[in-house]
């Protein structure tokens, strides 16, 4: 119907059919039947006309009842409805509740998590470094800088079977350990190049060294603004102290719990996916040489991280995403007391 409507609009403008078909991305024939049609019959020659064919078994009514059922009740066994369990409750075929859960978008199979800061300066922090991504300052360069620690290097007890054709490598469940290390990295969003050192250890001193890295990276004219989160090795006293030393450095922290707001985390699942995950490693020297290696050859093509929300376009999103949740919530406390009510009548009446 709206396809329809913007035919008819576009072809009221005086445009030739062929142009309409060229703008709206469907055929000639498309934009002249329903030209045609509107001519004729106005508005009403926009519907469908009736159909041969099987009415239609499940009603409007029917639908409610699933969508409904779905969102706010839970089966008695299980966490969440199958559309086999559905079904059986409500007397439907399960073919058609699947077809309403993809016809709105339902998935009761999957789950997403979530963190909501309770930052009393959430606000400020998100426009502070959404700020910086979108608009940074002039003679000055933009880093994202965190820690990539704890990263094993995990043998496989048994050899790799390597990939074949119609069977995808395989591997044991089972795994030795041989250590761990840490990857201090300063993403530059603007060109995408990261500043990476390896480190065994996970303590302010180390991050000192990985600021005195960028500090020997970084020309002497640029000032260097750096967003991090509030792990307590980026706040002591050698810290402070370091920063007064060298002020062209600022510092930008993210809310708590939103590491989603630093870009480099998305570098880090990079690293996950291409060198942690699948690999085999018989030491921690053999894994850092790994990410030695992924870091040069990252560098050698780098592609820039661009930021495309802005602050108040997120901050709306969280609002309404509240606001949904306090609604959710109250419809599950009425449904509860309702049940709760019903309970007590059925006992006093017995």
């Amino acid at each position: 119907m709206v396809l329809r409507a913007k035919i008819v609009l576009k072809c009221g403008t005086g445009i030739e059919n062929q142009h309409v078909a060229e703008a709206l991305g469907v055929g000639q024939k498309t934009v002249s039947k329903w030209r045609k049609r509107f001519v004729e019959r106005r508005l009403d020659g926009l519907f469908d006309e009736p159909r041969v064919g099987r009415p239609r078994t499940v009603t409007d009514a029917d639908v409610e009842r699933v969508i409904d059922k779905t969102l706010h009740d839970s089966p008695r066994k299980g966490t969440h409805w199958s559309s086999r369990s559905l079904s059986k409750e409500i007397g439907m075929t399960q073919s058609a509740v699947a077809r309403i859960w993809k016809a709105f978008g339902l998935r009761p199979d999957r789950a997403e998590s979530f963190s909501l800061s309770k930052d009393p300066q959430f606000i400020e922090k998100v426009r502070d470094i959404v700020g910086l991504y979108m608009a940074p300052p002039e003679n000055a360069l933009v880093l994202c800088v965190d820690e990539k620690s704890q990263m094993q290097a995990l043998d496989r007890t048994q050899p790799l079977l390597p990939m074949v054709p119609a069977h995808p490598e395989r591997r044991t469940a089972t795994y030795q350990r041989h250590g761990t290390t840490s990857l201090f990295a300063a993403l530059d969003i603007a060109t995408g190049r990261v500043i990476g050192k390896m480190y065994r250890r996970h303590r302010a001193e180390e991050f000192r060294k990985f600021l005195n890295e960028i500090d020997k990276a970084v020309p002497d004219d640029l000032d260097v603004h750096l967003v991090m989160d509030n792990y307590a090795t980026h706040k002591t006293d050698s810290i402070k102290r370091w920063l007064l030393r060298h002020p062209r450095f600022h510092m930008h922290f993210t809310p708590t719990t939103s590491s989603w707001l630093n870009l480099v985390e998305s570098f880090f699942s990079i690293v996950e996916r291409d060198v942690t995950r699948r690999g085999v490693h018989k030491s921690t020297r053999a894994l850092e040489n790994d990410v030695r290696k992924f870091l040069d050859a990252h560098n050698d093509d780098p592609m820039p991280f661009k930021w495309t929300k802005t602050a108040d376009q997120i901050l709306d999103s969280l609002r309404r995403y509240c606001e949904h949740a306090g609604l959710v919530r109250e419809e599950r406390t009425r449904r509860a007391m309702e049940k709760g009510a019903k309970k007590t009548k059925t006992r006093s009446k017995n």
